[in-house]
């Protein structure tokens, strides 16, 4: 299960991940390795060190083992019916969940309070992903 680190007024998947841990669940976080280039998924616990990342977003060291979550909560800005959803722009979701979906069937999860529903998002690129909301 991967979460994220809440940035501005994203809604905090700490209390759900801290929650689903207690109940024996495997957590990550992601860290930006670049522009361009798909998320990492980092194995993170409850009181593990967290380094400051790219626009200072809280990540694991890059000691901590990669992994290759089933699931993932996803952050976003606005979504439709179809699933598709508008995220920050940069596309690192979209790439890092077309590319573990190469691999496997994997969830990804949507969190945004206020998030808005849009009649339609403009059609994703191939390498987009859908998501459940």
């Amino acid at each position: 299960m991967s979460g994220f680190s809440p940035l501005k007024s994203e809604i905090s998947p700490l209390p759900l991940l801290r929650r689903l841990a207690d109940a024996g669940a495997s957590l990550a976080l992601p860290v930006v390795l670049g522009r361009g280039q798909p998320l990492v998924m980092r194995a993170w616990s409850f009181g593990a060190p967290l380094v400051s990342g790219v626009w200072g977003i809280r990540e694991p060291p890059a000691d901590a083992p990669e992994l290759n979550p089933d699931i993932l909560i996803v952050p976003l800005l606005a979504f439709d019916r179809r699933g598709h959803r508008i995220g920050y722009g940069a596309g690192y979701y979209d790439m890092t969940i077309a590319r573990l979906r190469a691999m496997k069937p994997v969830a990804a999860i949507a969190s945004r309070l206020g998030a808005k529903k849009s009649p339609r998002c403009r059609r994703p690129p191939a390498t987009r992903a859908s998501i459940s909301c």
